[in-house]
């Protein structure tokens, strides 16, 4: 799975994928930008895994630049670290993510979305997520 999460709210998005492939990881990835508000398509910062061969292809059909962080230097994408953390209390490393459902991987995404956080002010990501949604488009 693919993990995406907005820097300001830490509103968590999971992508499921049937492989790791380059091509899978980056069309999972448009389909879920288009999903999103327009001004929450900013940017996107990855690692240097090699699924993210192809991010000239996201930023030609999206025009969303693709940053990519420095080589073993995970804490420059800190929330995105955070959250992985997090969906290990519910996966555990070496599960085998095919034994369970998108219905079950979305039902742990909306629980932590929906879990106050006191980096927000014990707002929930959901409700920053949002609340910021509705202003920028206001």
């Amino acid at each position: 799975m693919v993990t995406l999460v907005e820097r300001h709210s830490r509103y968590l998005l999971v992508l499921p994928l049937l492989d790791a492939t380059t091509r899978t990881v980056v069309a999972a990835l448009m389909a879920a930008f288009q999903q999103l508000p327009p001004t929450m398509r900013r940017s996107l910062t990855r690692d240097r895994g090699v699924e993210m061969t192809r991010h000239a292809d996201f930023t030609a059909a999206t025009s969303i630049p693709v940053y990519f962080c420095d080589a073993y230097c995970p804490w420059q994408r800190g929330s995105n670290e955070n959250s992985n953390g997090l969906l290990r209390q519910y996966f555990p490393k070496k599960t085998d993510l095919s034994q369970h459902d998108a219905d079950h991987i979305q039902a742990v995404v909306n629980e932590l979305n929906t879990r106050p956080r006191r980096t927000l002010g014990w707002q929930t990501p959901h409700e920053v997520f949002w609340a910021a949604t509705v202003a920028m488009i206001a």
